[in-house]
């Protein structure tokens, strides 16, 4: 992935053009202990989100989660051998596997082995990512969108990130 990613941003002129707002490199950094890199591409407040207004071009660092974010988009890395802590989160995400190959782990040890080009779509259940690989990366880009809590038989599921 290398250690930037090109990120374009467009926008509305005052006569309501399309144009390029923003047209830059973003940071993927390490995060510290881990064998793990992640850059938040962009973050929305609310859902739906509002074209019509100027943002900050930069997106705010949330985390692996949403953080009071209603929308994320990140770009991730997991290095060969990375697992993920087990994990629900408060969204709908939208993962696809840009390169390498990746394991999600569910419920009762039930897995799924995922191929570049294979996409996820993680409806707030119980989880974790491994890379199984030794020796390569594996380049996942996952959108995650505010969602309520999963309701079962009366009872709701908590988020733990």
């Amino acid at each position: 992935m290398g250690d930037k990613v090109r990120r374009v941003v467009t926008a509305h002129d005052v006569m309501g053009h399309a144009v390029v707002q923003a047209d830059e490199k973003v940071a993927v950094p390490g995060l510290p202990g881990e064998n793990l890199r992640s850059a938040v591409i962009w973050t929305t407040g609310t859902v739906p989100a509002d074209n019509s207004v100027d943002v900050e071009v930069n997106a705010h660092d949330d985390g692996r989660s949403l953080n009071g974010a209603a929308s994320v988009l990140r770009i991730m890395e997991f290095g060969p051998g990375y697992a993920s802590p087990r994990h629900r989160t408060l969204s709908i995400d939208y993962l696809f596997v840009l390169s390498g190959e990746l394991e999600m782990e569910l419920d009762r040890a039930a897995l799924v082995r995922l191929d570049q080009g294979d996409i996820v779509v993680q409806r707030g259940t119980s989880h974790l990512w491994r890379n199984p690989s030794q020796d390569t990366p594996c380049r996942v880009l996952v959108s995650m969108i505010e969602a309520r809590m999963v309701s079962i038989g009366g009872g709701v599921l908590e988020p733990t990130l």
